[in-house]
């Protein structure tokens, strides 16, 4: 049995929707107080409800309405997780677009967006909360990356695989400089996840994508959100630096063929 989070003081940025809603769930039903952000203050309101509703005492899910690429709503969603929650102990930076454009055409004020949310957002919301996360003694910190950019492409997503690529270099460091606080620094990769935006796209989208992946299916939301789980535990304290690919095996094949031949006959 893994040590109980009852009663930690975990931050999710994003977490009003898609994988963050699911990081935030997995969480509250494990009793930890969350804070979930957002930009959208009535988004965020009625998730923040929602999950609460989930959530397994003393677990609580509440929300700060803020926009990760700005430096001061950083700042605030630290100051209000310290003086609402009494500290930080998780961070799991998860805010990011992914806007899609092919590399010709992809304009200036579209790379300073998905650079603002997905690598500052995570540079400045980490470094906001890292007095609380030191003060904790046991301080964690989990990006949420993808497979996209660190390890696979994908026509449109230039600049979204660039940001998730880069944050795995601020991984590194970080996880360095702040290993003397006690505080690890490690990425999840996830691949095709259900959310949203997939189940939207309809049955046969989804049943496509599914060939590709060795297990047969799309990853949940719930799967990254035990992941994060698993590396915010006592237990999980001596690995830092390090990234956990959550994707159904879907970057192994050689060739899309592979997954087929692999089927039992």
């Amino acid at each position: 049995m893994f040590t109980s989070l009852a009663g930690r003081v975990v931050v999710v940025t994003g977490g009003t929707r898609g994988i963050g809603r699911g990081i935030a769930a997995v969480f509250a039903r494990n009793g930890a107080r969350v804070l979930i952000t957002g930009r959208d203050t009535d988004t965020a309101r009625q998730a923040a409800e929602e999950l609460d509703a989930l959530a397994a005492r003393p677990g609580e899910v509440s929300f700060v309405a803020a926009d990760v690429s700005s430096r001061e709503d950083c700042r605030r969603m630290a100051a209000v997780a310290t003086e609402r929650l009494g500290g930080i102990d998780v961070l799991c930076a998860n805010a990011g677009i992914f806007p899609s454009a092919r590399l010709a055409d992809i304009t200036e004020d579209t790379v300073d967006q998905v650079l603002g949310t997905n690598l500052k957002g995570t540079v400045f919301s980490v470094q906001a909360c890292l007095p609380a996360l030191a003060r904790s003694g046991r301080g964690r910190v989990i990006l949420i990356s993808s497979i996209t950019g660190p390890i696979t492409g994908y026509p449109g997503w230039t600049g979204y695989g660039a940001t998730k690529a880069g944050q795995l270099g601020f991984m590194r460091t970080a996880a360095l400089e702040l290993a003397p606080s006690s505080i690890t620094v490690n990425a999840l990769l996830p691949g095709n996840i259900v959310t949203g935006s997939t189940a939207g796209a309809g049955p046969e989208f989804q049943t496509t994508m599914a060939a590709s992946i060795p297990l047969g299916k799309l990853g949940t939301v719930e799967d990254v959100g035990h992941a994060a789980l698993f590396l915010a535990t006592e237990e999980a304290g001596y690995i830092t630096g390090q990234t956990l690919v959550i994707d159904g095996g879907q970057v192994l094949p050689e060739v899309p063929q592979a997954v087929q031949a692999a089927r039992p006959r």
